[in-house]
């Protein structure tokens, strides 16, 4: 049988296992994994590594803050996010204050689908003006937004009575509460006071965010969580006792899931320190730590304490960042990573012993989307989407600005040489990125409507 396309002779890494093996494609989907299949169009990947695509379930792309919008739209957030091998995105959406939450995430598929080259789905983001929208829930959810992102921080903070209400309703939808966690009360105080004694420099913004706090907050939430009768996920773990507390809740058997980014796992927070602008453009939150904690992320990746590795990716133009030098607390958050993580994962985890090939596979591809409900993406069988990376495991590649198609024109990890590169991103049987060059139109991506668990009493 002949298919319309073949990947011949690559290592195919999986979440359980790594082989050699050929991959037939029919139309979007792996029809077969096996030896000497024949097909009208031939991949050769013979050394080089054959991955799902990868998932990233975390990312903000046309992000209004404020009076600033994130630099990379859905063009070219997920432009970059296929050169880097992802796949498949799941952005955020918010209601204005007289839309319903239905009506919010139609107006953000009409910004989206036009525009994305790689498959996507959305949070529902409730904040507390849509407290009184409880009752919407359901049907967000049966438009395939079936996780729900809850702030303990910022403006959209819900505090705790409301974040018990919030749990409540997407409980009994079988949905998936997906939490920024941090202590807003204590980081407002400690801000203030860095404010009055005149602090106010990129120094102070971890300084303002203790680590001990943020695991409160991750300890208080994952509390909330278990009362209710809810799985949780942690999004962004940036420090150790944040992931022990999810690993403790885990040993008890509880649904609990944590993920971290690669800021928490390259850099350290003396980027803060860098002069002028430089120190600004890092500022992300949870904040950038010290190495110590990079190294705890590491070991709780390794051994399964943390499940997912995504990139809440939600850049600005250095001029964004540079205009409230004289405030930290200001400066917008957020760093982009869309295009790096894949092969930096690769390069830092696998290559230095901290990752087996698998758990990387796991980490990017395979529990995202899982996760997320994307039941036909992040794993390599018959039946699943046929998203596919060929992967270079020797090919050394520096990150620069002008090397990445990110549009912020600055990249917190300038001059880190990875060794490990994308060949070719595949896409529902499509090659979107190979050899450098794009092969997808905008609009090619699709909106992933998810259903996930059943609903609860």
């Amino acid at each position: 049988m002949d298919f319309d396309l073949v990947i011949k002779n690559g290592t195919i890494v999986t979440a359980v296992n790594t082989f050699t093996a050929d991959i037939g494609i029919n139309g979007e989907t792996i029809a077969a994994v096996g030896q000497g299949l024949a097909g009208a169009r031939v991949l050769e990947a013979a050394g080089k590594l054959v991955t799902p695509g990868a998932v990233d379930i975390h990312v903000h792309l046309q992000m209004p803050i404020g009076n600033v919008v994130s630099t990379d739209d859905f063009y070219t957030g997920t432009v970059a996010a296929a050169f880097g091998g992802t796949t498949t995105i799941i952005d955020f959406v918010e209601t204005q204050p007289d839309e319903t939450m239905a009506a919010a995430i139609a107006a953000r598929r009409a910004l989206a689908d036009p525009r994305v080259v790689v498959d996507y789905g959305l949070h529902m983001t409730i904040t507390p003006a849509d407290m009184g929208k409880l009752a919407q829930v359901p049907a967000a959810f049966a438009a395939g937004c079936t996780t729900f992102k809850l702030y303990m921080a910022y403006g959209h903070r819900l505090d705790d009575g409301q974040l018990l209400r919030a749990l409540t309703a997407v409980r009994h939808v079988g949905g998936l509460p997906v939490v920024h966690a941090e202590n807003w009360d204590v980081i407002l105080t400690l801000i203030a006071d860095n404010l009055a004694h005149g602090r106010t420099t990129p120094h102070w913004h971890p300084r303002s965010r203790p680590a001990l706090l943020e695991a409160e907050a991750t300890g208080r939430i994952i509390d909330l969580a278990v009362f209710v009768g809810v799985p949780i996920h942690i999004f962004h773990v940036s420090c150790g006792a944040a992931a022990a507390r999810i690993a403790a809740a885990r040993e008890r058997g509880w649904p609990v899931t944590g993920e971290t980014c690669p800021q928490y796992l390259f850099l350290t927070q003396d980027v803060y320190d860098r002069p002028g602008d430089e120190g600004a453009l890092p500022v992300c939150s949870p904040p950038i730590r010290e190495s110590r904690e990079q190294d705890a992320l590491w070991a709780a990746l390794s051994r399964g304490d943390l499940q997912l590795i995504t990139t809440d990716h939600c850049p600005f133009t250095r001029a964004e960042k540079a205009a409230n030098l004289a405030d930290y607390s200001r400066i917008p958050g957020g760093v982009p990573s869309i295009e790096m993580r894949f092969a930096a994962i690769y390069s830092q985890g696998v290559r230095s012993g901290l990752l087996t090939p698998s758990q990387w596979v796991d980490l990017c591809c395979t529990a995202p989307a899982r996760l997320a409900g994307l039941e036909k993406k992040g794993h390599i069988a018959p039946g699943y989407d046929a998203d596919l990376v060929i992967f270079d495991p020797d090919t050394p590649f520096t990150l620069t600005a002008q090397s990445l198609h990110e549009t912020a024109n600055w990249t917190p990890y300038e001059g880190l040489t990875l060794h490990g590169r994308v060949q070719t991103t595949i896409v529902r049987g499509q090659i979107v990125v190979t050899d450098g060059e794009l092969q997808a139109a905008a609009g090619y991506g699709r909106y992933c409507h998810r259903q996930q668990r059943k609903p609860q009493p």
